[in-house]
């Protein structure tokens, strides 16, 4: 596994924003599931506490691939739904357990590229 991959999910998985920005470049492109594109280590960071804010998450089940500057990650997402995020259904406290992948390209050693997928009818049946 590439190691600024797998330092970007250990970081993830602490909950440690600090050490996932470390893993990015300046510049990096933040494709979100069902959301606009993000550039910049500033947008991630915002999208990073907002998340924080509605969800607790592990991730588990970790596959990742390489081959030269990109990456792909396959994992299951384990997670507690704790502060209602706008649009989406009411924060009661929730587990859901969903399966989802993210695709990187790397650059000079750093993460330039993440692209996140998961299914979001999925988790929108698992927390109403």
């Amino acid at each position: 596994m590439s190691e600024i991959v797998k330092t970007y999910f250990n970081a993830f998985n602490a909950g440690d924003t600090d050490g996932m920005l470390a893993c990015l470049t300046d510049d990096v492109a933040h494709h979100v599931n069902e959301g606009q594109i993000r550039e910049g280590k500033e947008l991630f960071a915002k999208f990073c506490a907002h998340m924080s804010r509605c969800y607790r998450e592990n991730l588990t089940d970790m596959v990742v691939f390489e081959n030269g500057d990109r990456a792909a990650a396959e994992y299951i997402v384990n997670g507690t739904y704790l502060a209602t995020d706008d649009g989406l259904p009411e924060a009661r406290g929730q587990t859901y357990r969903l399966p989802a992948g993210s695709f990187f390209t790397l650059r000079e050693g750093k993460i330039a590229r993440v692209t996140t997928y998961y299914n979001l009818a999925d988790w929108v049946r698992q927390v109403s």
